[in-house]
């Protein structure tokens, strides 16, 4: 980083006050973060970080140099300070659960923790409770969504299943119709039995995700995009319905990561991610977090996740913390690689169409990117054969035949036979899940090797 003179900026001013104490002799720290420019008397003054005027007050403080003083405190008024990107909070964030300074987080591999006395357990005690390399990921997750907190449990499920027990008896919770297949399941086979009524809407259609919240409404869920049809839900406007009539909006964000979208700023209070996916990224550890807004609903997610025993062990939070450091430029690769192969599937001409919300076709491309920073490397396309898809999903050489996504290595499925097939398949024909469907998820490979791979599996299938 640059230092930056303020000369230039206050170089009438200056020249009077050389030869003075104060601002002419004193220490300016001019590196900081800025969101955008400030200009004083026709100067641009361009500041990075956050402002601190350290200069020497004199009591005998002349008339030019308490002009100056005051142009500046007027100027650094406007000023608003940037938050780093999150490559820059991932590379240096800081660890207060360390007191040692360690490079690497420290792997807390302990079930129980000494006290210091028989009445007086300390700040830890027992690992299903809490553990510094866990509370070390939390914090980090929590700040790279914006969050006042989050937990890490042991699957994107097992974090769901909490959010879900804070729906009681006879209350409602809405939820949309294009999710993820595991989702699907606990909301329609598990849920119900504890007298909690679930109506599924497609959350692209603000009317209809209207007329099902009602004042029994604890809980609207919602993807967007939705797995694996990408469809886009404008979560702004889906928060307002909710909220007005006091239930909680949760956003499944897994597709995405916090690389590309941060559901609390649009007015979510609790977001979901299968931290398996993008957050640790190579396919090597099984977890789930909740990030949250409030305090209450914290304690109240603490409470369940305590309760229940699911919280994240300490070597697997470690395993997402060694992953997550790259997050942020795994996803800018497979992203980029995800684009090209949607361009190219949308062109070819046995493909009858690719869902994708980086494309400029897609329905939803415009919401999108006012509530997100890229469409992610996760995308879907159809044949019209089942056959053909088939062939393609078994032909590619450098697309693993897998459930799951977020990984560096690219992944192929057919979401009705995989990660799907818990729904009945009346229903998944009704929502416009057929069986031709074909999932990919977008690695970090040569993308030229990888067009050429699906290109080759295309053209030699079945008519």
């Amino acid at each position: 980083m640059t230092s930056l003179s303020l000369k230039p900026c206050f170089s009438s001013i200056y020249t009077e006050l050389s030869n003075n104490r104060g601002f002419g002799s004193g220490f300016l720290p001019t590196s900081f973060w800025v969101k955008k420019d400030c200009s004083l008397k026709g100067k641009n003054l361009i500041i990075v970080k956050k402002f601190e005027v350290n200069c020497l007050k004199d009591k005998n403080m002349d008339v030019k140099t308490s002009a100056l003083v005051d142009g500046v405190a007027e100027c650094l008024n406007e000023i608003e300070t940037k938050e780093p990107s999150v490559s820059t909070i991932l590379m240096n964030f800081e660890n207060k659960f360390d007191p040692y300074g360690a490079m690497s987080t420290p792997l807390y591999q302990t079930a129980t923790f000494k006290q210091s006395s028989a009445t007086d357990s300390g700040q830890y005690d027992y690992t299903r409770s809490g553990n510094p390399t866990r509370d070390a990921l939390e914090s980090l997750l929590a700040k790279l969504d914006k969050g006042d907190r989050a937990l890490c449990f042991t699957s994107g499920m097992a974090a769901l299943a909490a959010v879900t027990h804070l729906v009681g008896t006879g209350q409602e919770i809405v939820a949309g119709d294009d999710i993820y297949g595991g989702s699907d399941r606990l909301l329609s086979q598990v849920t119900p039995k504890a007298g909690i009524v679930v109506k599924r809407v497609n959350t692209s259609d603000l009317q209809e995700v209207a007329s099902a919240i009602g004042p029994q409404t604890k809980l609207v869920w919602l993807e967007s995009p939705t797995n694996p049809r990408q469809q886009i839900s404008d979560i702004r406007k889906i928060a307002e319905m909710a909220h007005a009539h006091d239930a909680l909006v949760l956003v499944d964000n897994s597709i995405l990561s916090p690389v590309l979208s941060q559901p609390l700023e649009l007015g979510a209070d609790i977001v979901m991610h299968s931290v398996t996916k993008f957050i640790a990224g190579h396919s090597d550890v099984m977890a789930g977090v909740l990030v949250v807004k409030g305090e209450s609903l914290a304690r109240d997610l603490y409470f369940l996740q305590n309760a229940e025993g699911s919280g994240l062990a300490p070597f697997d939070c470690w395993i997402c913390l060694r992953g997550i450091k790259t997050m942020a430029l795994r996803v800018e690769k497979q992203q980029e690689n995800a684009q090209k192969i949607a361009e190219f599937l949308a062109s070819h001409p046995r493909v009858k169409k690719v869902n994708y919300a980086g494309l400029p076709g897609h329905p939803g491309r415009d919401l999108h990117y006012s509530q997100a920073k890229g469409a992610g490397s996760v995308l879907s396309f159809l044949t019209g054969s089942l056959a053909l898809s088939k062939h393609v999903v078994e032909t590619t050489k450098y697309f693993s035949i897998t459930v799951s996504f977020g990984s560096v290595k690219s992944l192929i499925s057919m979401p009705c036979f995989m990660s799907h097939a818990s729904i009945p398949a009346a229903v998944r024909e009704a929502r416009g899940l057929t069986e031709d469907l074909i999932r990919i998820s977008v690695g970090i490979e040569d993308v030229n090797d990888l067009i050429s791979d699906l290109d080759h599996a295309i053209r030699t299938g079945p008519l």
